[in-house]
Order: C-alpha cells, then sequence, then structure tokens
C-alpha cells in the first residue's frame, strides 16, 4: 500500500531547524547525509520524523531567492502542517515552556483539542490532540 513518506519544509539553515523539530518537537533525527543538488552543488539530506511516526519532513535549506521568499509562508498564512499528540496538555506546556508561539487559544473541537503555533520559520501548524479529549484545556497565561 503506498503511504506518504516525506513532505519538504524550506528553512533558512539546518542548525535552527535541528533544534527546533528534535530538541523542542521531540522528533527523531532520520537522516543527515551530504548530497547534491540538480546541478552538482553540495548540499544535505536531512529528515526529521515524529517519533513512531511515519511520514517525515525533509529539511531543504533555501537555495537561491525564490526559495528564500518561501521561508515560512509556504502555505500563504494558513495552517499547512497538522501535529498530532497523544497527550495534548504535556506537549503544549512542553512547547510553551521551549518558547513556541501559539496565535491561538487552545479549544476543543469535534476533531481533539486544538491550538495553532509557528514554526521556527513562522509556517502554522495545528497541535492536536486525541479526538476524545475531554479535559480541560490550557489557557495561554
Amino acid at each position: 500500500m503506498p503511504h506518504l513518506e516525506l513532505i519538504s519544509l524550506v528553512v533558512r539553515e539546518y542548525a535552527p531547524a535541528f533544534e527546533f523539530f528534535v530538541d523542542v518537537l521531540d522528533f527523531d533525527l532520520v537522516e543527515d547525509v551530504p548530497s547534491l543538488t540538480n546541478d552538482g552543488r553540495p548540499k544535505r539530506w536531512v529528515v526529521v520524523r515524529p517519533k513512531g511516526g511515519n511520514t517525515g519532513i525533509l529539511l531543504a535549506r533555501a537555495d537561491g531567492e525564490r526559495q528564500e521568499q518561501v521561508v515560512g509562508e509556504q502555505f500563504a498564512g494558513r495552517v499547512g502542517l497538522f501535529l498530532r499528540v497523544d497527550d495534548f496538555d504535556a506537549m503544549y506546556t512542553r512547547m510553551i515552556a521551549a518558547g513556541v508561539r501559539f496565535i491561538t487559544e487552545p479549544r476543543i473541537e469535534a476533531y481533539g483539542s486544538v491550538a495553532v503555533f509557528l514554526d521556527l520559520e513562522g509556517n502554522r501548524w495545528d497541535l492536536l490532540g486525541a479526538r476524545s479529549d475531554s479535559h480541560v484545556v490550557p489557557t495561554l497565561s
């Protein structure tokens, strides 16, 4: 059965992206190997993945003016990535403590708890809790 293996996310630099995805979001660093651009210049093939997840994110360092312009705007200001977690409260608290910027208060929807946050480049993500969440959602302080 086919599955979505990777998505690409354009970032300014690798080191801050590692810190955000591995240290803050607790993703696994799956690959970090030398590679080449289509025209033969050196680059890196860097993949992170949520622990236990199947789909990874290829962290692609912006190469040239056009790519630099889309950093943080890959979804035109919409939420474009969705991170579902088992323990919404714990992850929300961890992210707040790490300085992640949430742009909405957590709320309960039919699909679970949700709060919108910005990644290190400004892309919008939904932090999603389990569909059966029935707890009181913490508020921003």
